[in-house]
């Protein structure tokens, strides 16, 4: 099977300017046959860190939220709230942290920002996936109780995954706390006794009882953990950190589980749109934008999450690189940018572990939009 993947590039004219251009991209990949009316619908991107600059800017979103308001469906901006601490870490700081990057209930054209997991990342709903490395996957309620879910991903490097595009927006992004704990360690947090005031933050909050105060520092019982993070994000000295010990391909096939939890209630009930442009090295959750590696390509649509994934790392190395930038291999069209970037990461396991758990297909037929004439 091929899929089709719907594609612009960035050249505009007196009759047609990108957001114009944008809102004819999806409806011609077909949003329209995705959502009816009064589908609530959880459009999942990514606000930027404070500080970063790369992500999507809002016009484009907002004219794919007036693209999907003309289907009658009822739209609503959501992301899952970060397991580092930084300004995404609960709900008030991530809202204030989206409404200072632009998006902002008038800017959105009334469109409210939910946050997917709550307050403080725990709510969550477990589904069920029995997939190799998951049995069930922790996925914020609110994208979970939508009834549809258009995802609009900017495309980059990731330093754990190679590139992050839809399937990470899904996956990663989708995820409770618990949820991305789940996918990036498969040990308990850990304590760092010298920073430690042993003040029993971490311990009040804990919901198994799995932290108590020895000698005055915390120390947390790995046969009680749960694994949910609160106590990463409660602690005020920042001394309860993440065990970074997850393989990569197993982070990179969790991940895809994830991905396939979230789209499990959603079947032909989802949307995916990547922007390539911006792409920096790395994920939007760093508090500034290292120099983007490849110049700008244009925005890709598509009701398949894995063939638009395939097609963006496909356009992406097709192009020459910037000079100047953290890249420094693989620098001429058609060699590995992300390979360029992370030599380590094998990052086409994730797309092929996602066709293999029947998320989508690699194989795809591009097809570009035509750009319109200019007005005489």
């Amino acid at each position: 099977m091929t899929a089709t993947v719907f594609f612009m590039d960035l050249e505009a004219t007196s009759r047609e300017n990108l957001p114009e251009k944008l809102s004819r991209l999806v409806k011609t990949a077909g949003i329209d046959t995705v959502l009816t009316q009064n589908d609530l619908t959880a459009v999942k991107i990514h606000f930027g860190e404070q500080g970063n600059t790369a992500y999507i800017r809002p016009v484009f979103i907002r004219k794919i939220i007036q693209a999907i308001k003309e289907t009658k469906a009822i739209p609503f901006l959501t992301d899952a709230n970060t397991l580092y601490v930084g300004t995404r870490v609960n709900s008030v700081s991530h809202i204030h942290t989206a409404i200072e990057n632009g998006f902002s209930y008038s800017s959105m054209d009334a469109t409210p920002i939910i946050i997917a997991d709550g307050l403080r990342g725990k709510s969550e709903t477990k589904i069920a996936v029995n997939q190799k490395n998951c049995n069930q996957v922790h996925i914020g309620s609110e994208v979970i109780d939508a009834s549809a879910l258009v995802s609009v991903a900017h495309f980059k490097g990731h330093e754990l995954s190679g590139f992050g595009g839809t399937l990470k927006n899904l996956g990663m992004g989708c995820a409770s706390r618990r949820g991305k704990l789940d996918q990036h360690s498969n040990v308990s947090p850990k304590i760092k006794r010298k920073t430690c005031i042993g003040c029993a933050e971490c311990a009040k909050h804990c919901p198994s009882n799995a932290i108590h105060l020895e000698e005055k520092k915390a120390f947390i019982d790995k046969g009680k953990c749960i694994g949910c993070a609160e106590c990463i994000v409660r602690c005020p000295t920042g001394s309860v950190n993440i065990n970074w010990n997850q393989t990569v391909p197993v982070f990179l096939e969790k991940m895809m589980e994830y991905a396939f939890g979230v789209l499990k209630n959603k079947k032909n009930k989802s949307f995916f749109i990547n922007f390539i442009t911006d792409i920096a090295p790395k994920c939007d959750c760093l508090p500034y934008s290292e120099a983007p590696i490849v110049g700008n390509v244009g925005v890709l649509a598509s009701t398949d999450p894995v063939a638009i994934d395939q097609a963006s790392a496909d356009l992406v190395n097709q192009q020459k690189a910037l000079p100047g930038t953290v890249l420094t291999t693989n620098l001429n069209p058609g060699e590995d940018k992300f390979k360029g970037l992370y030599p380590s990461v094998d990052w086409e396991h994730q797309l092929e572990y996602a066709q293999e758990l029947g998320l989508g297909t690699r194989k795809y037929n591009l097809v570009k939009l035509e750009t319109l004439s200019y007005k005489k």
